[in-house]
């Protein structure tokens, strides 16, 4: 079957974060990471076969689930996921949380790799901890890790984890076999436990390949959480569904323990029945959003390259989120946010959203249909042009 990612869908009025958080309705949004395509077929099938039951009480996570994801993971990406390694979750933003009061006490470290997520640092200073950063090196359009200064930091006693975001938002980077490695043997030995975030673990362009950091050996996969969800790749943000993975018996129940004193212990049936679909039908519909998507970005770089050479975009191996070099402005991120808001009508998320490094930056969300894409960058073609 044919998908048509080409197709515009009204989204105002339907108490969308992305496009009814606008002050104006002319103000297009390519911000917040969630996309405008209509999710999987089998997914809004299996939805519909659920609401037409009409009873929606507490659900139960059938081995339909746990089957579902597993086998997803051993197919797709050579890791074969134990059941009893999982944990349920509303989210990864609570997985977060949860993890990060399981493994430290107020006033360790955490590290991370800026500019990254936003979250990460939330998560890190409302469970009472310091973020530590190991800011990426930027240079021709990429990003790599300061690995020198990655172990001088994760030498640091105190430095209890480090929150690995794979691939990288917002970066763009799917982390190599031996970029992980190097990493990940920094990390253990310092004794410093990696929690990886990998929500956008199936958005990968061709020519990249996305390694599940815990399956690179039984040594990382014992030093290390892993942190998944349907969520981005799928389009189902809203059904608040994640997974824990911990093969680490100790680690577990300790991670175990902090979900339920958060209360972020139970799911909604929506969730669990999205994943399911997602997982057991939804591959093809994924393959043709990727490349979709790498259209939509082939599309962007040869725009910037050709009209706005001022403005160069970071190299997308992952993610549907572009990191575009804005510092020929001259114009603080946070500024410019709301300049281009006001007067392009057009919403990006300024760089310091993810970092004092991201100062400069702004990041646009490509994962729309094509002609709104040409739309954004019309308009910030124009901005730049009248200034």
């Amino acid at each position: 079957m044919q998908y048509n990612f080409d197709e515009i869908i009204p989204r105002r009025g339907t108490n969308c974060v992305k496009w009814d958080s606008m002050e104006s309705d002319d103000v297009l949004p390519m911000w917040v990471a969630d996309m405008d395509f209509h999710t999987a077929p089998a997914i809004v099938k299996a939805l519909q076969q659920r609401v037409a039951h009409g009873i929606f009480g507490y659900t139960h996570v059938p081995d339909a689930y746990y089957e579902a994801v597993t086998n997803w993971f051993a197919r797709r990406h050579q890791w074969q996921i134990q059941r009893e390694w999982m944990i349920y979750i509303p989210g990864v933003v609570p997985a977060l949380s949860a993890i990060i009061k399981a493994l430290t006490v107020p006033g360790d470290k955490v590290l991370i790799q800026t500019p990254v997520y936003n979250c990460f640092f939330s998560s890190i200073r409302n469970n009472g901890c310091e973020i530590v950063t190991n800011p990426l090196l930027n240079a021709n359009n990429t990003f790599t890790v300061n690995y020198d200064e990655l172990e001088k930091k994760a030498s640091d006693p105190k430095v209890k984890a480090m929150i690995l975001c794979n691939p990288h938002n917002p970066a763009g980077r799917v982390w190599t076999r031996e970029e992980l490695t190097r990493i990940g043997e920094i990390c253990i030995r310092h004794g410093v436990t990696v929690i990886a975030d990998e929500i956008h673990c199936e958005l990968v362009m061709p020519g990249h390949t996305y390694t599940p950091f815990a399956s690179l050996s039984e040594e990382f996969l014992h030093h290390s959480v892993t942190c998944l969800s349907p969520s981005k790749a799928f389009n189902i943000a809203g059904l608040q569904i994640a997974n824990i993975v911990c093969a680490d018996a100790g680690m577990r129940a300790k991670i175990d323990k902090a979900v339920n004193i958060n209360e972020v212990c139970d799911v909604n049936p929506f969730g669990v029945i999205g994943t399911i679909a997602a997982y057991n039908e939804g591959e093809e519909w994924l393959l043709q959003l990727l490349d979709y998507l790498h259209r939509n970005y082939m599309y962007m770089k040869t725009f910037c390259t050709e009209r706005l050479p001022q403005f160069p975009i970071s190299t997308l191996e992952g993610t549907y989120l572009v990191w575009m070099d804005c510092r020929a402005l001259h114009m603080p991120s946070e500024e410019l946010e709301q300049v281009l808001t006001r007067e392009a009508k057009l919403r990006l998320n300024a760089g310091t959203m993810y970092g004092a490094e991201g100062e400069g930056f702004m990041r646009w969300n490509i994962a729309c249909p094509q002609s709104v894409l040409s739309e954004g960058l019309k308009r910030f073609e124009n901005f730049v042009t009248r200034r």
